[in-house]
């Protein structure tokens, strides 16, 4: 049984899809994203193991999270208004006849 849903990794019959102008910030967004989860689990696993807690830089580290979430969202918008544009354009005529008169 094969998959016939194309997919971005580009072949002969699917070629490549050209990258839309947030995909960068969304990249970029959820590595940030991940980098704060992995500290927030660090800061918190020594509260709940009875350690002495970590030094305020860890507790600085975890608000990555909020900004990697701003950073994805951001590209979101930024490639829902490429989007927008591009069919914007679709729509319109691209020879217009003018009006006789």
């Amino acid at each position: 049984m094969s998959n016939e849903t194309p997919h971005r990794g580009g072949s002969l019959s699917y070629p490549r899809e050209a990258p839309l102008p947030g995909d960068r910030l969304i990249r970029s967004g959820v590595i940030v994203f991940a980098i704060g989860a992995v500290a927030t689990l660090v800061t918190v696993a020594p509260l709940f193991l009875g350690a002495d807690p970590l030094p305020s830089v860890a507790y600085f580290m975890c608000m990555l999270m909020g900004v990697g979430f701003a950073l994805a969202a951001a590209g979101l918008l930024r490639s829902i208004a490429a989007q927008r544009r591009q069919a914007a354009t679709a729509q319109t005529p691209q020879t217009a006849v003018p009006p006789n008169g």
